[in-house]
This record gives C-alpha cells, sequence and structure tokens, in this order.
C-alpha cells in the first residue's frame, strides 16, 4: 500500500489553523483569568447579538435583491439589463461606509417624507401618526446600507452562476415545453446553486467584518461597544484584543465552514 511520504504530509498540515487555534487559546486564556479582560468580555456579549442580528438580515434581504439583478442581467429584455447593470455598477464604485451615511442621513428622511405622503389620508383622519426621522432605528437604517451595498455583489454571484448552467441544457427544457419559472427552479437553480453558495459563504464572512462600519452610526455592535468602553477607562489594548478576538472566532468558523460545505459539494459532484 502507497503511503505519501511525511514531507508531503507536514507541508500540507493546515499550521495556519494550528498558529490561529494556539493565538485563540491565548486570548481565551487571559479572558478567564484576568480580571480586565473578563469584564470587557462581559461587556462585549451584547455587541455579537447586534453583529450577528445586523449581519443576517442584511444578507438575506441582499441575498433577494441581488437574485432578483441577476435575473434582470440574465435576461433577453435590454431594459431589464441596462437597468440591472447601472444599479450594479453605481453601487459597486460607492465605498460602503459613504453609502451608509448616504442611507442614514439622506435616504432615512425621504423614505419618512414618501411614507407620510402615502399616508396622508391616514394621518388626516387620526388612525396613525405621522412618521418622524427620529422614529427611524438606526440598526435598520445600517441594515438597508448593508443590504443595498451587497445586493450588488451577490448580484454578480448569482449570474455567474446563472451563466455557468450549460445554454444547451436551458433550451432543451425550453423545447419540451417547460416554461421560465420552472425551467429555472428544476434545471438552472440546481446546477447553480454549486457554484454560488461557495463565494456567497465568503460574501457572508465579508459581512460579518464589514458590519463594524455601523459603529459610525452608534449602533450597539461589538465595535461600538469596544469603543466605548476603551474610551472610557483607556484600556484600549486590552479592549481590542477582545474585540479582534470575538471577530476572529466568528469569521474563522464560518470560513472553515465554507470551505467544508466546499468540499463536500466537490466530491459530490465527482460522483
Amino acid at each position: 500500500m502507497y503511503r505519501k511520504p511525511r514531507s508531503d504530509a507536514l507541508s500540507r498540515f493546515p499550521w495556519w489553523l494550528l498558529a490561529i487555534v494556539l493565538l485563540g487559546l491565548v486570548l481565551l486564556w487571559a479572558i478567564i483569568a484576568d480580571e480586565d479582560y473578563r469584564q470587557i468580555f462581559t461587556m462585549l456579549q451584547r455587541g455579537v447579538v447586534t453583529t450577528l442580528w445586523v449581519s443576517l438580515v442584511a444578507f438575506a434581504m441582499a441575498s433577494v435583491v441581488g437574485l432578483l439583478v441577476a435575473l434582470a442581467r440574465t435576461s433577453s429584455n435590454p431594459v431589464l439589463v441596462q437597468l440591472a447593470t447601472f444599479y450594479v455598477e453605481i453601487i459597486r464604485g460607492i465605498p460602503i461606509l459613504v453609502a451608509l451615511f448616504y442611507i442614514a442621513f439622506v435616504g432615512a428622511p425621504w423614505l419618512v417624507d414618501v411614507g407620510n405622503f402615502l399616508l396622508t389620508p391616514l394621518v388626516e383622519t387620526g388612525l396613525v401618526e405621522p412618521l418622524t426621522v427620529r422614529g427611524f432605528d438606526f440598526t435598520w437604517r445600517a441594515i438597508f446600507a448593508l443590504t443595498l451595498c451587497y445586493s450588488a455583489f451577490i448580484a454578480e454571484i448569482f449570474r455567474a452562476g446563472i451563466e455557468a448552467v450549460d445554454r444547451g441544457q436551458i433550451e432543451a427544457a425550453r423545447a419540451l415545453g417547460l416554461s421560465p419559472l420552472t425551467t429555472f427552479r428544476h434545471v438552472v437553480a440546481p446546477q447553480a446553486l454549486r457554484t454560488i453558495l461557495p463565494p456567497l459563504g465568503n460574501d457572508f464572512v465579508s459581512m460579518i467584518k464589514d458590519s463594524a462600519l455601523v459603529s459610525a452610526l452608534g449602533v450597539q455592535d461589538i465595535t461600538q461597544l469596544g469603543k466605548v468602553y476603551s474610551s472610557g477607562t483607556f484600556k484600549f489594548f486590552e479592549t481590542y484584543n477582545v474585540v479582534a478576538f470575538l471577530y476572529l472566532v466568528m469569521t474563522i468558523s464560518l470560513s472553515l465552514l465554507v470551505r467544508l460545505l466546499e468540499r463536500r459539494m466537490q466530491k459530490a459532484h465527482a460522483r
């Protein structure tokens, strides 16, 4: 029975992962053993929930919008193609932080004005109270901004997955009398899913990291709570060590899950 050389096995061993695990254990030990680190960790726990909530909701909404934009870009209607392409190129060219400020301080007041205009008959009769900008929660402003930005990138992932499906299979399905919706559900979507899942997972990891930008709006995520605590105690080194540790735990865990999923899909496809 052939055995791989030991040097080859050593070169393939994920030493980078071992180094990360050791670093994580050191930080975890500091959190357990040191009173300052333990207090900081307790303070930042609330921010983990906010970070995951913002990331999950924004990613789900961005995936829906991205799918619609991708379908428009791959449609046979030239008007839809041009509008979808315009949307993707414009959004991808704007920094996320700029989009965050734009949605929070320009888009939100505009949406409130539009909402009040549509609700004018109900407001005049006293059935509902008029909407106010102050009532538009900054967390939701941040979610809408992340949705807007990431939908353009996710649209390109969906488009690449759809276009990777053999055109002949789509034409064969149409020749059999299947409707466009049925063709997409039973022919295009199952095959495109294998292509888009790994990059979608990577985009979700990126969104968790980019969600730190919502701290600029005062949203109580990990970064914002760390900023507030460190500015009050001047324990910047300890605080941002814990902040980095929490983000690393989330992102590296998800990255490993994405890699595992990708390998399983490759094996399933090979069979």
